[in-house]
Formats: C-alpha cells, structure tokens, sequence
C-alpha cells in the first residue's frame, strides 16, 4: 500500500512540480559551472547505496561530507545554494528517487554512505529495514540540529508505530 501512495503521489508531484524543478535546474546553471544536479551516494533501505539526485546547491569539488563536518560550509554554497537549502528545492529531484523505488514520501532521511555512526544506530535499532524518504519524524523534530542518537530514537519511533490499518 505504501508503494502505491508513493507512485500515485510521486507521479502527481513531478507534473504538478515540473516548472519549479526546470526554474531551479536553469538558476543552477546559471549561477555556477558544474552540473545541474549532484549524485550523492546514500544508504538505502538494508544498508544497500543507491545514488540520490539533488540540485547542487555546494561548489564543484565540495567534500562528500555532512555540511556540518565542513570547516566553514558558507565557503563552499553556490550563489543560489544557501536559498535552494532553506527552501528544501534542492530536494526536488529525490522524486526520481521516489519513483524508482530507492526512496518514499516518510521514513528516515538517507544517511551519507560515510556517516558511519549513523548507519551503525539505526542498523542496531533495526531502523535500516526502512525504505529512506524524503521526510520523516526527525525530520518534523529538528531536522539536521538533531543529535544523531537522538534522530535515532524518533527513527525507530517511527519504525515501531502501528500501521494505519492497526490504529484504531
């Protein structure tokens, strides 16, 4: 059932979505050298990597590092990208990632393939059995100023909740 809402969903948001997403890839161009779009290798459901599409909001060359492992991030974002990051249309593109199945609408956020603390909290936690999303519970919570095991902890309390069909 999940699956189906993601592609209903999905589908719907990448027409209804279609001119902000050219808006932005165009802006990005416009802006920087370097492409349009950044490939980040993520951790997907089972600890598998999958390849997760986001407009690039950080300069050619950037470490592949949480933001927050940077020395000085600000240094590092495109004219646009501090705008794209605040207003979550860097995110855009995951979409794709919502319609070939890597990703869902809720669920935990796709760790970095090096965030290795991370990767390790949520497989002890069985939290990796999730397919990762686009938002989540830690996500409404805190987002990125969330201590990692504390993002964990609403991580596994979105994994335990009962399903829909469950709640009464």
């Amino acid at each position: 059932m999940n699956r189906l809402f993601d592609l209903a969903l999905g589908l719907m948001a990448a027409v209804v979505l279609l001119g902000s997403l050219m808006v932005a890839a165009v802006l990005v161009l416009l802006t920087s050298p370097g492409p349009v779009q950044h490939w980040s290798d993520r951790v997907g459901q089972y600890n598998k990597i999958f390849k997760m599409p986001k407009f690039r909001s950080m300069r050619v060359g950037t470490p592949a590092v949480a933001t927050h492992l940077l020395a000085n991030p600000k240094a590092h974002l495109t004219p646009i990208g501090s705008f794209l990051r605040k207003s979550s249309l860097d995110e855009l593109p995951q979409v794709w990632s919502i319609l070939v199945s890597d990703m869902s609408f809720v669920g935990s956020r796709p760790a970095l393939f090096n965030q290795h603390y991370l990767i390790l909290l949520r497989t002890q936690k069985n939290v990796h059995i999730l397919v990762p999303a686009l938002t989540g519970w830690a996500q409404v919570n805190g987002r990125d100023e969330l201590p990692i095991p504390h993002k964990v902890e609403l991580d596994t309390e979105y994994l335990q909740r009962p399903a829909p069909s469950q709640a009464v």
